[in-house]
This record gives C-alpha cells, sequence and structure tokens, in this order.
C-alpha cells in the first residue's frame, strides 16, 4: 500500500516529525523544556502547552506523576496548561488520568494528512472581486481579527500580534495568506507553518465570514498554500480540523490519521 493511502503510516510519520517537533528561532519569551517524554512549551499565549509522543514503559504511578509534575508546574507560574492527548496515544486510559488531576477536555478536532502537489495551485479558482495576498504588516494581521470577532460573535485580538512575533522571529517559517474584497475587507484568512526538516506544512485557521461560505474559498486557500509547501520542499500538508473543515479537506484527499483533545487544567485563581 503506498504511504499516502495509508492512515497508520501517515500517523506514525506524524508522531515522528511533528510530535515533539521545536522551531530553532523561536520567539522573544518563549521557553521549551523536557521533563522525561514530555515537551514543555511557554510563553506561547496565556497558557502552557504540553505534548509527548509516547509514554510506553512508565508504571500507572508514573504516568500520575507525570501529569501533577506539569499541572504543578504551570500552577506555580499562575497559568493554565493545555494537555494535547491524541486518540492512539498510551495508555488507553491517559484520558481518564487526566481529568483525574484536573484537566478538562475541550472540543475534539480530527487530524488529517494529504499529498501537498496534487493539490497545489498557484492561482486557485476564486469568486468575482476576491483577490488572495500574502501579509505580513500589523495593520493586515489586525484585520484577520476583525473577520474572526465577525465569525464568531465575540472580540478575537490574539492572532495579530501572535503572528507579528512569530513573522518577525522566522520569516521563512510561515506565510499568512488573506482572501480579500476590492475595498479591503477580509473575508477568509489562513496561514502556512513549514516545519523545517519534516516532509510536513501545517495549515492554519481558515475561518471564513459567513456571507462568503460555500463560495470555495475555503479550498482557495487550502490550494495556495499547498503550493507554497510544494515551492519549499514539502510534501504533506496537515491540518488538525474542526468538524466544519474535515469534511472538505477529506474530499480534497486527506485522510483522517488520528484526533487530537486539548486537555486544560486552570489553576485556582490566587
Amino acid at each position: 500500500m503506498d504511504e499516502l493511502s495509508d492512515p497508520v503510516r501517515l500517523r506514525d510519520l506524524y508522531d515522528a516529525q511533528l510530535r515533539a517537533w521545536v522551531p530553532d528561532r523561536l520567539p522573544a519569551g518563549v521557553s521549551v523544556e523536557r521533563d522525561g517524554p514530555v515537551v514543555r512549551v511557554t510563553g506561547l499565549g496565556e497558557e502552557g502547552f504540553v505534548t509527548s509522543v509516547s509514554l510506553a514503559g512508565l508504571t500507572p504511578a508514573e504516568v500520575d506523576a507525570l501529569i501533577a509534575r506539569q499541572r504543578d508546574h504551570y500552577a506555580g507560574l499562575g497559568l493554565a496548561v493545555e494537555w494535547k492527548l491524541y486518540g492512539h496515544d498510551e495508555p488507553a486510559d491517559l484520558g481518564d488520568r487526566l481529568r483525574a488531576a484536573g484537566f478538562v477536555p475541550r472540543d475534539q478536532e480530527t487530524v488529517v494528512i494529504g499529498a501537498a502537489e496534487p493539490l497545489a495551485q498557484e492561482k486557485p479558482p476564486l469568486p468575482e472581486g476576491i483577490t488572495l495576498r500574502e501579509v505580513t504588516a500589523r495593520a493586515d494581521l489586525e484585520l484577520i481579527d476583525v473577520m474572526e470577532s465577525a465569525v464568531w460573535g465575540e472580540e478575537r485580538s490574539d492572532h495579530a500580534p501572535f503572528l507579528e512575533q512569530e513573522l518577525a522571529t522566522d520569516p521563512t517559517g510561515t506565510t499568512v495568506v488573506v482572501a480579500q474584497t476590492g475595498d479591503g475587507e477580509v473575508v477568509c484568512a489562513g496561514w502556512v507553518r513549514y516545519i523545517h526538516g519534516t516532509a510536513f506544512a501545517t495549515l492554519w485557521g481558515g475561518s471564513t465570514l459567513p456571507a462568503w461560505r460555500g463560495r470555495g474559498l475555503y479550498r482557495a486557500l487550502v490550494a495556495y498554500r499547498a503550493h507554497l509547501a510544494v515551492q519549499r520542499g514539502h510534501r504533506l500538508l496537515q491540518v488538525d480540523a474542526s468538524d466544519d473543515s474535515r469534511p472538505i479537506l477529506q474530499r480534497s484527499g486527506f485522510l483522517a490519521v488520528t484526533t487530537t483533545t486539548p486537555y486544560v487544567c486552570t489553576p485556582p485563581a490566587r
């Protein structure tokens, strides 16, 4: 069976290349630490972040102690922490152990992977009056937050400062793309991260204003970002897909390889 049609082989490649990958260049104020099999990232947003590749070989008591150390480390900093749990993680009761330690699951997403080259289009079809632009300026990034706020019906102002810092730290690591009307309104946006030294580029964002849904904008952004990834030598695309985007991506040839659920522990207010 070809690798691109085998979800297990793709999942294994994802585990090997992406699960514990750390960029060579980190934004100011971001730190990465290792606690045994756990990678702990602090300074990316308002929560700490924990992931691991495998807890194989640990006893149940050691797993519980490892979870408690991450919870207590961030509680000491006054921060919530997210443990990213995958559907194929061992031990099989890891989710139960996280809940017992005070972690609460958020919405589950599906990890999908697809070949970049068949999707790549430098000039994908777009609705009349819409253009795609690569953006780096803070004013353009703030328009993404305006669009996100309209999509979700609540104030969203976190993408602009985070993406600005990310682009300044490593201009070759990320490209931000917006779909924009002639009068400058951003109606859809997404970004692609090039995971240096791996086969993967990862796709993020993709929110679309309700009035513009169903007109191919999401697919166009995928196609254009696939083109950018292929230009840089990446042959695979990976997305943590919501229930809305997963069917679109699967129709485009992406395969579901596992699920991912963020488990979050918030310390009591001091």
